[in-house]
């Protein structure tokens, strides 16, 4: 219209595209967004590729990669290979992380958890154990990652969420960079 500036006003939740879970999200008294420590948001990760036919990754589907040592991972999976954010329709079979598969992680030292679609909880679950297992272990969860282009293997990581004190969730930009 002939201003000298564009100016955009926005209005989502804090749960919108990709995000970071905080431990308040389910944990009462758990750390906000802001609180979530740096070293955990950036550094080494291993992307898994689950493939176009896995419907939840369990610890059996787990088992079947060597991710034991890794401090961050993130699972590619057939939301992915479905093209699922491509579509505006919420999809209620992505694939997601089942409860035993969130313990194992949690027990060997996996600090940071990523899953490409809006949730690690398995759609209608009674409930929300896998959040409460991740996050009461200090697990920061990341949803909504787009790895539709990425392979399998080990990257740089750097997420960074929204700065929103005393929230349990925050918009994120999530950057991956291959390992030489």
């Amino acid at each position: 219209r002939g201003d000298v500036a564009n100016v955009s006003a926005l209005e989502l939740g804090a749960h919108t595209g990709t995000h970071v879970d905080a431990p308040l999200h389910f944990i009462p008294g758990g750390k906000t967004v802001e609180q979530l420590s740096l070293d955990v948001l950036m550094g080494e990760a291993e992307v898994l590729d689950c493939g176009p036919d896995a419907t939840v990754i369990d610890a059996k589907k787990l088992g079947t990669f060597h991710w034991r040592g890794a401090t961050r991972i993130l699972f590619k999976t057939r939301n992915s290979y479905r093209k699922l954010y491509d579509d505006p329709t919420f999809h209620t079979d992505f694939v997601a992380i089942a409860p035993d598969a969130a313990k194992l992680m949690a027990d060997h030292g996996v600090k940071l958890v990523g899953i490409d679609y809006n949730s690690v909880e398995v759609f209608g679950a009674k409930a929300p154990e896998t959040h409460r297992i991740l996050l009461g272990n200090d697990v920061v969860i990341v949803e909504g990652l787009d790895l539709r282009n990425v392979s399998g293997g080990q990257y740089d990581l750097i997420v960074l969420p929204i700065k929103l004190v005393g929230r349990e969730a925050a918009p994120a930009r999530a950057l991956l960079r291959s390992r030489p």
